[in-house]
C-alpha cells in the first residue's frame, strides 16, 4: 500500500476517533448542563428571521400528565428499551403507508432535536443512531425525557412544554391537566398543521386515545420505571 494512502488511513482514523470522543465529552456535559437551544430550534429561527418561543423547566416542572402523554403517544417502550424499538420500526416499515411515525423512540427523536437537523439521508440516520446511543449510555432516563419536553416542537415556532402551555392555555408545564396534556401529545406528529389550542376533531380523537393508552399502562406510575 502506497506511503500516502497508508497516511490518509491513519488520519482518517485519527479524525474519527477525535470526532467520537469530542460528542461523547459533549453528551456527558449535557447531562448535568441544560442546552440553552437545539439545531432544529436554530434552523427555525433562522428560516422565519423570528425568535422562537421556548423556556427550559426542570422535569420536576413539567405535569406528570404530559410526561405519560408523550410517552404514551411517542414510544411506550420508553423506560425499558436502549435507544431503539426495533418492534415498531419493523412493523412501521411494512405498514401500507409507508409511515414511520412511531418508530423512532423519544431518545431518537431528542438526539435529532437536539443536535441534528431534518432529513432522511443515510448520514444523518448514522449521527442519530450514534448520538442515541451516547445518550442511552451517559443519562438516565429522566434527563432523556426533560429534555426531549423542553425542545419538543408543540406549534409553529413553539418549543418546549413551559412555552407551550403558556401559549396554548395560559398556565405552567407543571399544571397541565389531564386533557391538555393529552392534546399536546397528540399534535406532536405535525405540530405546524395540528393545533393544541384550537384542536379538529382529529386531534380530539387522537387525546381521548392517548388517554387509554395511560389508563392501560397504568397511569402516572409507570413513570416510577424510569
Amino acid at each position: 500500500m502506497p506511503r500516502s494512502l497508508k497516511r490518509l488511513y491513519r488520519y482518517t482514523a485519527y479524525l474519527c476517533i477525535t470526532l467520537a470522543a469530542v460528542s461523547a465529552l459533549l453528551v456527558l456535559a449535557l447531562r448535568w448542563i441544560d442546552p440553552p437551544s437545539s439545531m432544529v430550534i436554530q434552523a427555525w429561527q433562522h428560516h422565519s428571521s423570528r425568535a422562537a418561543r421556548q423556556q427550559w423547566v426542570p422535569l420536576a416542572r413539567i405535569s406528570p400528565h404530559l410526561q405519560m402523554a408523550v410517552i404514551a403517544s411517542e414510544d411506550q417502550k420508553f423506560p425499558h428499551h436502549h435507544g431503539f424499538d426495533f418492534g415498531a420500526l419493523q412493523k412501521a416499515l411494512t405498514e401500507d403507508r409507508g409511515r414511520t411515525r412511531g418508530a423512532s423512540t423519544i431518545t431518537q427523536q431528542t438526539a435529532k432535536n437536539l443536535f441534528l437537523w431534518n432529513g432522511r439521508n443515510y448520514v444523518r440516520k448514522g449521527l442519530e443512531a450514534w448520538f442515541t446511543l451516547l445518550m442511552e449510555l451517559l443519562w438516565p432516563k429522566e434527563r432523556i425525557l426533560e429534555v426531549y419536553l423542553n425542545i419538543a416542537e408543540f406549534g409553529n415556532g413553539v418549543y418546549g412544554a413551559e412555552a407551550a402551555a403558556r401559549h396554548f392555555y395560559g398556565t405552567s408545564a407543571g399544571r397541565l391537566n389531564r386533557w391538555q396534556a393529552g392534546l399536546m401529545a397528540a399534535v406532536l406528529p405535525n405540530p405546524k398543521r395540528m393545533s393544541a389550542q384550537r384542536p379538529s376533531r382529529y386531534v380530539r380523537s387522537r387525546a381521548a386515545a392517548i388517554q387509554r393508552q395511560i389508563r392501560l399502562l397504568g397511569g402516572s406510575a409507570y413513570l416510577k420505571g424510569l
